[in-house]
């Protein structure tokens, strides 16, 4: 078969800038949908690659491709001709064309992936009240650290007080739908910030309060990490947390986002095998990221002055929030996530922020290694001296062995490939024991493993 055979569909032809110079109506049509012109460069990109491949190695190649039509996804198998010497062009011809209605995550979807990532690039976080007045806050990056002290300094004031808000003009109080999104100033920081508010409650979006991050498209700066005030050198054994984990962060958390923005389509069509790519270089970046976490969160639960900030808070609200932050991984696994049903409550004194986090781990680790198809329960439960939250999956379990082994340090349960760093449970539990609580697991093999995490009820409920 030659490049004017009559069973192709459509026929084009290139120059040897990769130009489109000739097309049938079909190529035509997708190459102005995608933003190009005839006579001009191939504006189709897995065409274009098609081509320059054929180009390079001299020899014909065929394969399919997919873009974004203006109808929808046009997928067509397609054979390129590098052309002689003399006419370094190529010939193009399309042997197959279909197209179907472009698909993407819904917004609930959506909305959730996109929230995953703010998380994981914010540099300081807040736990807000219903009136946006700070209950709690963290910084992540050390030219967020003041800012952090006075928030906490000035607990029970409005977190917009501490920042500036170029841009906004509204009087006291801004209405939180506003400052989502917002720009951001911060005293004592060269870079600007971005601010996303996450209401929490329902029916009423902000009725049980709101988590505020900030996040900067900028990365840490020389000059933000020098302080004007000479300090003591951080031991050795705080290297992670206090110098490398800072600046890593987010590099790496623009990466896996950059990365998830390919995979998913979101920016466009693509061939399956770059989409594999984008989500293996996302995984490798989440392992990373997991990993540099939690060697950091190993130095904070170590250090002999480690404390949590004890709030009034509902176990009930905090699971339903882990199981809305994971829903998106665990539908890509199949399984099914179920949160406690809405109103339902397990009063209890605790870190809001570190409960959030060992639940987030909990039901990490129930989604990755439970078989697709299966499910993963989050339950309320309390007595007079606790209140609980037990999650439940219907993986392989666990022997007597295993459950005596699996909150040690580094432990992996022989597990290995899956970038995980054997110490999730380890800095849980040490943060349920912080609290005043306990983390406990209870499994038998082939029947699934229940995590238990027991903290102080609430007397005032």
């Amino acid at each position: 078969m030659n490049a004017h055979s009559p069973s192709y569909l459509a026929r084009g032809r290139t120059d040897a800038a990769d130009r489109l110079i000739e097309a049938d109506e079909l190529i035509a049509g997708l190459q102005r949908s995608c933003g190009g012109e005839i006579p001009g460069v191939l504006a189709i990109p897995a065409l274009l690659e098609r081509v320059r491949q054929a180009r390079i190695a001299g020899t014909r190649l065929g394969g399919s491709i997919e873009a974004l039509g203006g109808e929808g996804i046009v997928r067509a198998w397609v054979e390129v001709f590098p052309h002689t010497a003399g006419d370094p062009g190529c010939s193009i011809g399309i042997a197959d064309w279909q197209v179907s209605a472009a698909t993407r995550d819904d917004d609930r979807q959506a909305g959730a992936r996109h929230l995953e990532i703010e998380r994981g690039v914010a540099e300081l976080w807040a736990r807000l009240d219903s009136e946006q007045r700070v209950l709690a806050a963290e910084a992540r990056a050390p030219d967020l650290a003041e800012l952090a002290r006075k928030m906490e300094q000035n607990a029970g004031r409005r977190w917009s007080d501490s920042v500036e808000l170029p841009g906004v003009v509204h009087e006291q109080p801004i209405h939180w739908r506003l400052l989502d999104g917002a720009s951001v100033r911060v005293p004592g920081s060269s870079r600007e910030w971005t601010a996303t508010l996450v209401p929490l409650g329902a029916p009423e979006p902000g009725q049980s309060g709101f988590e505020l991050y900030l996040s900067s498209d900028a990365p840490l700066s020389d000059v933000a990490r020098r302080s004007d005030v000479e300090t003591p050198k951080a031991p050795a054994r705080h290297l992670i947390g206090q110098n490398l984990s800072p600046v890593l962060r987010q590099p790496i958390a623009r990466i896996i986002a950059n990365a998830e923005t390919i995979r998913t389509r979101l920016a466009g069509p693509l061939a399956e095998e770059y989409s594999n790519y984008a989500a293996d270089i996302a995984s490798a970046g989440q392992h990373l990221l997991a990993l540099i976490e939690d060697l950091s969160d190993l130095e904070v639960v170590e250090a002999d002055d480690f404390t949590t900030a004890p709030d009034e808070i509902d176990l009930g609200d905090v699971a339903r929030r882990a199981a809305g932050i994971l829903a998106v991984r665990a539908k890509e696994r199949d399984i099914e996530l179920v949160a406690p049903p809405a109103g339902s409550k397990a009063p209890a004194v605790a870190e809001f922020r570190r409960v959030l986090q060992i639940l987030l781990n909990l039901v990490g680790n129930a989604i990755r290694y439970s078989p697709e198809g299966s499910e993963v329960r989050l339950e309320l439960s309390g007595a007079e001296d606790r209140a609980r939250v037990s999650v439940i999956d219907q993986g392989a379990g666990l022997s007597a062995e295993e459950q005596a082994r699996v909150f040690e340090k580094f432990e992996r349960l022989g597990r290995s490939g899956d970038g995980g760093s054997g110490l999730g449970l380890y800095i849980s539990r040490r943060l349920a024991r912080a609290m005043g609580g306990d983390l406990t697991v209870r499994s038998e093999p082939g029947k699934g493993a229940t995590f238990r995490l027991d903290l102080p009820p609430n007397p005032k409920s």
